[in-house]
């Protein structure tokens, strides 16, 4: 693994008690919060904000064992490493964001975070799986290739 890799995978790792901390909070008011049970859309914009919140750094740091093997110029591979982890903050911050006010009976202008945050994570994949994909398999060892033709016959 790369420096820059690693770096971004120890602040991941550093921020993911937060979103655990966040799922305690979503869950406390849950319990004792009247004002939070009252808004059913509140609730619903924050549960998916907190699971995307954690899916999505899961993803980043699985992501970040594949970025430096994959057959991508530098650019490219530094955006596969920074676009997941960047939709790991947007879409929460849209869901968050958009229903701060314990009344809001609908989502603010911020909700179209969400939409960038999409586009940062399919670009990602997507340029983290072709660079995958275009990397040549691994060569074989001489006895493995004979081993191998002794197979296929």
């Amino acid at each position: 693994m790369t420096q820059e890799s690693r770096r971004l995978a120890g602040v991941l790792l550093i921020v993911l008690p937060a979103v655990i901390f966040g799922g305690a909070s979503l869950l406390t008011m849950l319990i004792n919060d009247p004002a939070y049970q009252a808004n059913p859309l509140r609730q619903d914009l924050w549960r998916a904000g907190h699971a995307h919140a954690g899916v999505l750094l899961l993803l980043s740091l699985i992501a970040l064992r594949y970025v430096d093997e994959a057959v991508l110029g530098a650019r490219a591979r530094s955006f596969a490493r920074h676009a997941i982890p960047a939709a790991a903050i947007l879409l929460p911050v849209a869901f968050f964001l958009s229903v701060l006010s314990p009344d809001a009976t609908e989502p603010n202008a911020l909700i179209y975070l969400a939409y960038v945050g999409a586009v940062s994570l399919v670009a990602g994949v997507l340029t983290l799986g072709v660079g995958l994909i275009r990397r040549a398999p691994p060569a074989q060892s001489p006895g493995r290739q004979a081993a191998s033709h002794i197979e296929d016959a």
